[in-house]
């Protein structure tokens, strides 16, 4: 694995409340990251549109940026996700907004089509700052697919460049797995072995995972692997949230088709209510 995984990253910039605080978060990842980054906004191009952002950028313009604004107008699902891939955006981005008067965060409708859209990779931040908060325990999906060996290797990354203290890699074990009823003594033993040696199957196969990542990335980190049992995508978002994780990484899910709009995918459990940061890894 490079040093470098993600070369440039992109921030759907609009003229809110957070503007300030969604630029500051994409430039100092990118700074930290070495990455260029895209400023794509939604409309059209003004000279006091570009001063506005240009005094936002400088203290990063000043440790030596490497940035470019796109303005263009249109249907903003459509043009951030043509801009992210004609510049090769590898990180795309986006703030979530939340729901008034409740707990808890929820995409817009524009966030949420370009998460399911999107051909990169995807930061969702609930709560994006212009001080920097440090990212202390970063929680990554150990489910057993063939993207998540990328996965949990990019987690390591993103913990290695913000200093993260802690690491928690979550299996999921789904109900249907552990298969047996319970209705008696024996059935609640030969439950509990079950769980035991599916939980065992489940560690050792995440360690493997581990044991490949550069040892760089693991220097002063501490390592933790965790089964839970429940639901794909519920269990683990409900998870980051219980122990107050700074940053959930998950696997994106396969391409959307019929059976999929029926039976929503595990991420789509997150998205509904984000547990805190996300970042989807494609």
């Amino acid at each position: 694995m490079t040093d470098k995984i993600f070369h440039t990253i992109g921030v759907g910039v609009a003229f809110s409340p957070n503007l300030k605080a969604n630029i500051y978060e994409a430039a100092r990842l990118s700074l930290l990251f070495e990455s260029t980054l895209v400023l794509i906004h939604v409309g059209e191009l003004s000279e006091e549109k570009e001063q506005q952002l240009l005094d936002i950028l400088q203290p990063f313009i000043d440790q030596n940026l490497n940035y470019e604004m796109v303005f263009k107008t249109g249907d903003p699902v459509d043009v951030i996700l043509s801009i992210s891939e004609e510049k090769k955006v590898d990180l795309l981005i986006l703030g979530a907004l939340q729901k008034e008067n409740l707990v808890q965060y929820y995409l817009g409708t524009i966030a949420r089509k370009i998460t399911r859209q999107a051909k990169c990779s995807i930061l969702l931040l609930i709560k994006p700052s212009v001080e920097r908060i440090a990212c202390k325990h970063i929680v990554v999906n150990g489910l057993d697919d063939p993207k998540t060996k990328q996965t949990i290797s990019t987690a390591y990354f993103v913990s290695h460049k913000l200093g993260s203290k802690r690491i928690t890699i979550v299996e999921e074990i789904t109900k249907q797995e552990v298969a047996v009823s319970v209705d008696d003594d024996k059935s609640l033993r030969k439950s509990a072995i079950v769980k035991e040696r599916l939980k065992h199957r489940e560690e050792s196969r995440v360690r493997n995972i581990i044991s490949e990542v550069p040892d760089a990335y693991k220097k002063d980190l501490e390592t933790k692997t965790q089964s839970i049992f429940g639901k794909r995508g519920y269990s683990i978002g409900h998870y980051a949230q219980f122990i107050r994780a700074d940053l959930l990484v998950m696997n994106a899910p396969m391409k959307s088709g019929f059976w999929d709009r029926l039976f929503p995918h595990d991420i789509e459990y997150i998205l509904s209510e984000l547990p805190t940061d996300v970042l989807i890894i494609r």
